[in-house]
């Protein structure tokens, strides 16, 4: 596939990692390797496969966690003394995780900060206007690239085996599908992820359409949120950018409801 999708915001390998320490609930301090590596190897393989713009740092992150891997599939030494024994290689990463962690969760801290000044207005004299805020709304997550490529694996198991094998006669390419959900989103305000999924015929019709989704995020013409970590991704329109398909009165109809009310005021 020739197209190439460049987000402007791309998460890196620690991205990921943490990610899949979350998704696994597993302990940041006592990581285990083996099954992070192979799921971090898993997602590589996806991201390649959507033919992602995947920087370098991710292979050298997936050649450390091989690297520690096997470091700790070998026996210890037991010619060494306690003293002598090697520290925890995972003690080197896990440092860099927590660093990473704190300064993430300090900066989405701000961000927060920001989007809740946003509903506060001066009042010049009397502080803030309670009357200007506006009504209070649900709280939602904006799905990363690591949960997009989640719920694109539960999109692909749901296909049918024999759709894989089949010989695609017709070819989709990206900018149709962009076309598709644009027209789509305008007639929907909102619809679950898996939803643009659910007429498409083939593995590769799946893959074009979710890399339609990629560049509609990255032009900002749709928005995807989740209500929690995990949860089912929701894909709106951005009312900035889309407009609302607005229904043609009908014009006999029109002209009759004219009549009816002339009649009824006599």
């Amino acid at each position: 596939m020739a197209y190439k999708v460049k987000l402007d915001v791309f998460e890196g390998p620690l991205d990921l990692l943490l990610y899949l320490i979350q998704k696994e609930e597993v302990d940041i301090y006592d990581i285990p390797i083996a099954k992070i590596t192979d799921q971090y190897l898993e997602y590589m393989e996806l991201m390649q496969l959507l033919d992602l713009n995947i920087a370098g740092e991710f292979l050298v992150m997936a050649a450390t966690l091989m690297h520690i891997k096997s470091k700790l599939l070998l026996p210890p030494d037991e010619t060494e003394g306690a003293e002598d024994q090697e520290a925890d290689p995972r003690a080197e990463l896990v440092k860099r995780l927590l660093e990473y962690k704190k300064f993430k969760e300090a900066a989405s801290e701000l961000s927060e900060r920001e989007s809740t000044q946003k509903h506060f207005f001066a009042r010049v004299g009397s502080g803030i206007n309670m009357d200007e805020l506006p009504p209070a709304e649900d709280k939602f997550f904006e799905a990363s690239l690591f949960d997009l490529i989640t719920a694109f694996t539960k999109v692909l198991k749901d296909v049918p085996k024999d759709a894989f094998y089949q010989v695609v006669k017709d070819e989709f390419t990206v900018s149709e599908k962009i076309h598709d959900i644009l027209h789509l989103m305008t007639e929907r305000k909102s619809m679950l992820f898996t939803e643009l999924f659910r007429t498409a015929r083939n593995k590769f019709e799946i893959i074009t359409m979710f890399l339609a989704v990629l560049e509609l995020i990255k032009m900002k013409e749709i928005i995807v949120r989740q209500s929690f970590q995990f949860a089912d991704i929701e894909v709106i329109r951005n009312t900035e950018t889309i407009a609302p398909v607005v229904p043609v009165p009908d014009k006999d109809a029109s002209e009759s409801a004219v009549k009816q009310t002339e009649t009824n005021n006599g």
